[in-house]
């Protein structure tokens, strides 16, 4: 072989690893980042991972938001109509955050089924909702048996 094309070729061949393992180190700590997000009949049925990052969305339930008057923990309920998930936040709520709104937080569930947050957000106007909130309520909305008055 040309010493030339030999010395191309070696060139070529260290960009071609360089390059490579460039993508692979991005794409691992790309996917190390990504909040999956679950709504809380998700959460229920074991769909969410425990002890790993996630994000949990839904409509706080009215009478659920218990705050301890000796610090900034909060518990409440986050539902999607069909099923509850517990959520325990540590830290200053969003001013719109309140019961019948919708919120995403994002956290870890532990072993009894309790979300951990660790953000909670709050949609910022009457008519925005989370998109995947939104979805999830709508798909909850229609997998429920129809109700008769």
């Amino acid at each position: 072989m040309n010493p030339k094309r030999k010395q191309r070729l070696i060139i070529v061949s260290f960009l071609v690893i360089g390059v490579s393992a460039t993508v692979g180190l991005i794409m691992t700590a790309l996917s190390n980042n990504v909040n999956h997000f679950y709504n809380p009949t998700e959460v229920v049925q074991g769909a969410a991972p425990i002890d790993k990052s996630i994000r949990v969305g839904g409509m706080v339930v009215d009478g659920s938001v218990n705050r301890d008057g000796k610090s900034l923990a909060v518990a409440f309920t986050v539902t999607d109509y069909n099923n509850n998930v517990n959520v325990k936040y540590t830290g200053i709520l969003p001013d719109l955050f309140r019961e019948g709104q919708g919120i995403v937080a994002t956290g870890k569930l532990d072993a009894q089924g309790v979300f951990q947050a660790e953000e909670v957000l709050a949609k910022h106007d009457e008519k925005y909702m989370p998109p995947q909130v939104q979805r999830a309520l709508d798909k909850a909305q229609d997998a429920a048996p129809a109700q008769t008055y």
